[in-house]
């Protein structure tokens, strides 16, 4: 009797949430009135994470502005940018005067954002202060999760979570600067090949990304909002996990990642269609794997999804490596066959101009 009363009150629950999510027409309507949408996941070059990039010690509008400034010239018209819960915490009303500042470089190069609130890969242990640097020869040493581990492992700081959702949604709620926001990123991402991670971790989010859509629908956001699925099968499809039902149906938006060829990534979009929304294909472009600009691109304009390849301009990051330079960095002269994400060099020139020109070609920028 009690795990049947349990069972409803989760149906309730999710039934309620699911109500308030954006109709299939609300949000189609809302796809048409924007441009096909190309852009990539931003950060500067001289910032290892998303900490290193908003704190108010080591915030540089003057490199973001020169540097969306060649998003622009290749026809880029969109980014999507992660936050950090502990940017809240740590200096609400300072956080929010950059976020808007950065909304200002935005609009001045024609370019809307997609803003993550909450992202479950790489370093679980995140701290303010000094970042450190990055390990010699490998792919995104420093980038960090949020919530880290200790936060979602306890449920005393879920309300300051819930606080940061709300408080920044909530102050760009009704910003026509602001795309969409972008739940949690890879919430089901354990990263167990590199740091130790809570084992109940999967248990965790599962239970707390209902929470946090509720939290930003809280706000009452003019924009949608969406969580990207991002490691299902498609060449062999045998349906959804609960965790990824959760992103799918609570999204007003459909969002994935695909890193692999174009083959592939039509079939994602075959599959994913079912749900008759916009889709936007949040992560792709990894040459070694052959998803490129030349191939992958081209597919996305076909069907109107929208495009953001990881990486802009190499840096701290460190996002042009591969990502087996976590077991074999790439040091001593080492040098990968070709670069794995990443445009641009710090300079502005061009990883290869073909690249560049293919992405003008496609998006229409003369």
């Amino acid at each position: 009797m009690k795990r049947s009363i349990i069972i409803l009150a989760f149906a309730l629950i999710t039934t309620s949430l699911s109500a308030q999510v954006w109709t299939t027409k609300q949000a189609n309507d809302w796809y048409a009135k924007q441009p096909w949408l190309v852009g990539c996941n931003y950060i500067p070059y001289n910032a290892i994470n998303e900490l290193e990039m908003w704190q108010a010690e080591t915030w540089d509008p003057v490199t973001i502005d020169k540097e969306l400034g060649w998003a622009e010239s290749i026809g880029m018209n969109t980014l999507r940018v992660f936050l950090h819960d502990l940017l809240w915490q740590q200096d609400a009303e300072g956080f929010k005067k950059r976020l808007a500042e950065f909304l200002t470089i935005c609009d001045k190069h024609h370019i809307k954002p997609m803003f993550v609130l909450f992202d479950s890969v790489w370093d679980p242990s995140p701290k303010l202060g000094k970042q450190k640097d990055p390990t010699p020869g490998v792919h995104n040493s420093g980038w960090v999760q949020s919530p880290g581990g200790a936060a979602l492992t306890d449920g005393k700081q879920y309300p300051r979570l819930e606080a940061y959702v709300k408080g920044v949604v909530g102050a760009f709620a009704n910003d026509s600067r602001v795309l969409c926001w972008d739940v949690w990123n890879e919430v089901d991402n354990i990263n167990t090949n590199n740091y130790s991670e809570p084992k109940n971790k999967l248990a965790l989010v599962q239970k707390l990304l209902p929470m946090a859509f509720a939290w930003a629908r809280s706000a009452k956001p003019s924009q949608p909002l969406t969580c990207g699925v991002w490691q299902i099968n498609y060449a062999d499809f045998k349906g959804y996990t609960p965790i990824e039902k959760i992103q799918l149906d609570l999204s007003d938006i459909i969002s994935f990642h695909n890193y692999n060829d174009a083959a592939s990534f039509e079939q994602s979009v075959k599959q994913l269609s079912s749900y008759q929304r916009p889709l936007l294909c949040t992560e792709y472009l990894a040459r070694g794997n052959k998803s490129t600009f030349e191939t992958v691109l081209p597919v996305g304009k076909k069907y109107n999804v929208a495009m953001y390849n990881w990486g802009f301009v190499k840096g701290k990051t460190q996002t042009n490596l591969p990502w087996d330079s976590w077991e074999k960095p790439y040091v001593n002269g080492r040098e990968p066959a070709v670069w794995h994400h990443e445009i641009f060099y710090p300079d502005g020139k061009p990883y290869k101009e073909e690249e560049v020109k293919t992405i003008r070609a496609l998006t229409g920028k003369k």
